[in-house]
Protein backbone atom coordinates (compact mmCIF):
# COMPACT_ATOMS: atom_id res chain seq x y z
CA UNK A 1 0.00 0.00 0.00
CA UNK A 2 1.35 3.43 -0.93
CA UNK A 3 0.88 6.52 1.21
CA UNK A 4 1.17 6.94 4.96
CA UNK A 5 0.05 4.43 7.53
CA UNK A 6 -3.54 4.85 8.58
CA UNK A 7 -3.99 6.11 12.13
CA UNK A 8 -5.92 4.19 14.77
CA UNK A 9 -9.61 4.97 14.86
CA UNK A 10 -9.56 6.41 18.37
CA UNK A 11 -12.67 6.88 20.47
CA UNK A 12 -15.01 8.20 17.79
CA UNK A 13 -17.43 5.94 16.04
CA UNK A 14 -15.14 3.30 14.60
CA UNK A 15 -16.98 3.09 11.30
CA UNK A 16 -17.09 6.88 10.86
CA UNK A 17 -13.39 7.11 11.68
CA UNK A 18 -12.57 4.34 9.21
CA UNK A 19 -14.63 6.01 6.48
CA UNK A 20 -12.87 9.33 7.06
CA UNK A 21 -9.42 7.82 6.91
CA UNK A 22 -10.19 5.86 3.76
CA UNK A 23 -11.49 9.06 2.19
CA UNK A 24 -8.25 10.78 3.12
CA UNK A 25 -6.26 8.03 1.42
CA UNK A 26 -8.34 8.39 -1.73
CA UNK A 27 -8.13 12.20 -1.76
CA UNK A 28 -4.36 12.17 -1.18
CA UNK A 29 -3.74 9.97 -4.20
CA UNK A 30 -2.50 7.01 -2.18
CA UNK A 31 -4.75 4.90 -4.40
CA UNK A 32 -5.43 5.87 -8.01
CA UNK A 33 -8.60 5.26 -10.02
CA UNK A 34 -8.56 1.61 -11.06
CA UNK A 35 -6.29 0.48 -8.21
CA UNK A 36 -7.33 -2.41 -6.01
CA UNK A 37 -7.34 -1.31 -2.39
CA UNK A 38 -5.84 -3.53 0.34
CA UNK A 39 -7.83 -6.48 1.64
CA UNK A 40 -10.14 -6.23 4.64
CA UNK A 41 -7.52 -7.98 6.73
CA UNK A 42 -4.78 -5.53 5.73
CA UNK A 43 -6.99 -2.50 6.31
CA UNK A 44 -8.18 -3.81 9.65
CA UNK A 45 -4.58 -4.12 10.81
CA UNK A 46 -3.63 -0.64 9.62
CA UNK A 47 -6.79 0.96 11.07
CA UNK A 48 -6.54 -1.15 14.22
CA UNK A 49 -10.23 -2.03 14.00
CA UNK A 50 -12.19 -5.20 13.33
CA UNK A 51 -12.85 -6.52 9.85
CA UNK A 52 -16.60 -5.90 10.28
CA UNK A 53 -15.85 -2.19 10.80
CA UNK A 54 -13.72 -2.13 7.66
CA UNK A 55 -16.40 -3.96 5.71
CA UNK A 56 -19.05 -1.42 6.72
CA UNK A 57 -16.77 1.53 5.91
CA UNK A 58 -16.02 0.10 2.47
CA UNK A 59 -19.73 -0.53 1.89
CA UNK A 60 -20.47 3.16 2.59
CA UNK A 61 -17.80 4.29 0.12
CA UNK A 62 -19.09 1.87 -2.50
CA UNK A 63 -22.55 3.37 -2.05
CA UNK A 64 -21.02 6.86 -2.37
CA UNK A 65 -19.49 5.90 -5.71
CA UNK A 66 -15.86 6.13 -4.61
CA UNK A 67 -15.21 2.38 -4.58
CA UNK A 68 -16.55 -0.60 -6.52
CA UNK A 69 -16.52 -4.22 -5.39
CA UNK A 70 -16.01 -7.02 -7.91
CA UNK A 71 -16.91 -10.52 -6.88
CA UNK A 72 -13.80 -12.66 -6.58
CA UNK A 73 -11.45 -9.81 -7.49
CA UNK A 74 -11.58 -7.35 -4.62
CA UNK A 75 -12.50 -3.68 -4.19
CA UNK A 76 -11.26 -1.04 -6.63
CA UNK A 77 -11.12 2.75 -6.73
CA UNK A 78 -13.84 4.27 -8.89
CA UNK A 79 -13.33 7.94 -7.94
CA UNK A 80 -10.92 9.81 -5.68
CA UNK A 81 -13.33 12.71 -5.18
CA UNK A 82 -16.11 12.46 -2.64
CA UNK A 83 -19.53 13.46 -4.07
CA UNK A 84 -20.80 14.05 -0.53
CA UNK A 85 -18.29 16.84 0.04
CA UNK A 86 -19.39 18.50 -3.20
CA UNK A 87 -23.02 18.35 -2.16
CA UNK A 88 -22.19 19.77 1.26
CA UNK A 89 -20.47 22.67 -0.46
CA UNK A 90 -23.56 23.33 -2.55
CA UNK A 91 -25.74 23.28 0.57
CA UNK A 92 -23.57 26.00 2.09
CA UNK A 93 -23.88 28.20 -1.00
CA UNK A 94 -26.22 31.18 -1.21
CA UNK A 95 -29.38 31.46 -3.27
CA UNK A 96 -27.65 33.50 -5.98
CA UNK A 97 -24.91 30.87 -6.32
CA UNK A 98 -27.22 27.90 -6.77
CA UNK A 99 -29.55 29.88 -9.04
CA UNK A 100 -26.64 30.74 -11.35
CA UNK A 101 -25.62 27.09 -11.58
CA UNK A 102 -29.18 25.98 -12.21
CA UNK A 103 -29.50 28.62 -14.94
CA UNK A 104 -26.41 27.34 -16.73
CA UNK A 105 -27.75 23.77 -16.57
CA UNK A 106 -31.19 24.74 -17.85
CA UNK A 107 -29.87 26.85 -20.72
CA UNK A 108 -27.77 23.95 -22.00
CA UNK A 109 -30.68 21.56 -21.45
CA UNK A 110 -32.99 23.79 -23.50
CA UNK A 111 -30.50 23.83 -26.38
CA UNK A 112 -30.22 20.05 -26.34
CA UNK A 113 -33.96 19.57 -25.90
CA UNK A 114 -34.58 21.58 -29.06
CA UNK A 115 -32.84 18.91 -31.14
CA UNK A 116 -33.53 15.79 -29.06
CA UNK A 117 -37.08 16.15 -27.73
CA UNK A 118 -39.82 13.63 -28.38
CA UNK A 119 -43.58 14.24 -28.63
CA UNK A 120 -43.87 12.70 -25.16
CA UNK A 121 -41.42 15.27 -23.78
CA UNK A 122 -43.50 18.14 -25.16
CA UNK A 123 -46.70 16.63 -23.79
CA UNK A 124 -45.12 16.36 -20.34
CA UNK A 125 -44.06 20.04 -20.40
CA UNK A 126 -47.51 21.18 -21.47
CA UNK A 127 -49.20 19.02 -18.83
CA UNK A 128 -47.10 20.66 -16.12
CA UNK A 129 -47.99 24.11 -17.49
CA UNK A 130 -51.68 23.26 -17.58
CA UNK A 131 -51.51 22.16 -13.94
CA UNK A 132 -49.79 25.43 -13.00
CA UNK A 133 -52.38 27.49 -14.83
CA UNK A 134 -55.22 25.57 -13.20
CA UNK A 135 -53.88 26.25 -9.71
CA UNK A 136 -53.40 29.96 -10.40
CA UNK A 137 -56.86 30.26 -11.96
CA UNK A 138 -58.53 28.54 -9.02
CA UNK A 139 -56.52 30.35 -6.36
CA UNK A 140 -55.27 33.71 -7.70
CA UNK A 141 -54.71 34.92 -4.13
CA UNK A 142 -51.97 32.32 -3.72
CA UNK A 143 -49.83 33.67 -6.56
CA UNK A 144 -46.31 34.38 -5.37
CA UNK A 145 -46.69 32.13 -2.34
CA UNK A 146 -45.25 28.95 -3.78
CA UNK A 147 -48.65 27.60 -4.73
CA UNK A 148 -47.38 26.14 -8.00
CA UNK A 149 -43.85 25.24 -6.94
CA UNK A 150 -44.27 21.50 -7.48
CA UNK A 151 -45.77 21.93 -10.95
CA UNK A 152 -43.07 24.46 -11.85
CA UNK A 153 -40.35 22.05 -10.74
CA UNK A 154 -41.99 19.32 -12.82
CA UNK A 155 -41.97 21.62 -15.85
CA UNK A 156 -38.28 22.46 -15.56
CA UNK A 157 -37.40 18.83 -14.88
CA UNK A 158 -39.31 17.84 -18.01
CA UNK A 159 -37.25 20.32 -20.04
CA UNK A 160 -34.00 18.89 -18.68
CA UNK A 161 -35.14 15.31 -19.26
CA UNK A 162 -35.95 16.26 -22.87
CA UNK A 163 -32.21 16.82 -23.38
CA UNK A 164 -31.84 13.04 -22.98
CA UNK A 165 -28.56 13.36 -21.12
CA UNK A 166 -28.71 11.19 -17.97
CA UNK A 167 -25.74 12.90 -16.32
CA UNK A 168 -27.25 16.36 -16.84
CA UNK A 169 -30.60 15.15 -15.52
CA UNK A 170 -29.09 13.75 -12.31
CA UNK A 171 -27.08 16.90 -11.59
CA UNK A 172 -30.10 19.09 -12.28
CA UNK A 173 -32.36 17.13 -9.95
CA UNK A 174 -30.07 17.96 -7.08
CA UNK A 175 -29.69 21.62 -8.03
CA UNK A 176 -33.39 22.00 -8.75
CA UNK A 177 -34.25 20.95 -5.20
CA UNK A 178 -31.44 23.10 -3.81
CA UNK A 179 -32.69 26.19 -5.63
CA UNK A 180 -36.22 25.67 -4.37
CA UNK A 181 -35.03 25.30 -0.78
CA UNK A 182 -32.64 28.25 -1.07
CA UNK A 183 -35.31 30.53 -2.54
CA UNK A 184 -37.90 29.55 0.06
CA UNK A 185 -35.38 30.25 2.81
CA UNK A 186 -34.26 33.55 1.25
CA UNK A 187 -37.74 34.95 0.61
CA UNK A 188 -39.22 33.85 3.91
CA UNK A 189 -42.33 35.97 4.42
CA UNK A 190 -41.77 37.87 1.17
CA UNK A 191 -43.74 36.85 -1.89
CA UNK A 192 -41.97 34.42 -4.17
CA UNK A 193 -41.64 35.44 -7.85
CA UNK A 194 -44.84 34.56 -9.68
CA UNK A 195 -44.77 31.81 -12.28
CA UNK A 196 -45.21 33.42 -15.71
CA UNK A 197 -47.09 30.77 -17.66
CA UNK A 198 -46.73 32.73 -20.92
CA UNK A 199 -42.94 32.70 -20.86
CA UNK A 200 -42.99 29.00 -19.98
CA UNK A 201 -45.28 28.31 -22.95
CA UNK A 202 -42.96 30.31 -25.19
CA UNK A 203 -40.10 28.10 -24.12
CA UNK A 204 -42.03 24.95 -25.06
CA UNK A 205 -42.76 26.47 -28.48
CA UNK A 206 -39.08 27.31 -28.91
CA UNK A 207 -38.03 23.76 -28.04
CA UNK A 208 -40.67 22.35 -30.40
CA UNK A 209 -39.29 24.54 -33.21
CA UNK A 210 -36.03 22.58 -33.14
CA UNK A 211 -33.96 25.78 -33.04
CA UNK A 212 -31.31 25.60 -30.26
CA UNK A 213 -30.64 29.35 -30.37
CA UNK A 214 -34.31 30.17 -29.99
CA UNK A 215 -34.66 27.67 -27.15
CA UNK A 216 -31.67 29.18 -25.33
CA UNK A 217 -33.07 32.69 -25.68
CA UNK A 218 -36.47 31.56 -24.42
CA UNK A 219 -34.88 29.85 -21.43
CA UNK A 220 -32.87 32.95 -20.52
CA UNK A 221 -36.01 35.10 -20.79
CA UNK A 222 -37.92 32.69 -18.56
CA UNK A 223 -35.23 32.73 -15.87
CA UNK A 224 -34.70 36.50 -16.00
CA UNK A 225 -37.62 37.28 -13.66
CA UNK A 226 -36.69 34.98 -10.75
CA UNK A 227 -33.07 36.07 -11.12
CA UNK A 228 -34.06 39.73 -10.92
CA UNK A 229 -36.27 39.03 -7.90
CA UNK A 230 -33.39 37.34 -6.09
CA UNK A 231 -31.02 40.21 -6.90
CA UNK A 232 -33.56 42.75 -5.60
CA UNK A 233 -34.11 40.80 -2.39
CA UNK A 234 -30.36 40.50 -1.78
CA UNK A 235 -29.92 44.24 -2.40
CA UNK A 236 -32.71 45.05 0.06
CA UNK A 237 -31.19 42.78 2.68
CA UNK A 238 -27.77 44.35 2.18
CA UNK A 239 -29.24 47.85 2.51
CA UNK A 240 -30.81 46.96 5.86
CA UNK A 241 -27.49 45.85 7.30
Amino acid sequence: MTGGTLHAAGRRSLVDAAIEQLREQLASGAWQVGDRIPTEHELAERLQVGRNTVREAVRVLVHAGMLVSRQGEGTFVRSTSDPASVLRGVQRSGVRDVLEVRRSLEVEAARLAAVRHTPEDLARMRAALAAEAAVLAAHPERAGRGATVEHDLEFHTAVVDAAHNPALAEVYRYFGASVREAMQAAFGDHEMPEVAVDTHAAMVDAIESGDPERAEAACRALLAEPTAAVEQLLAENAARK
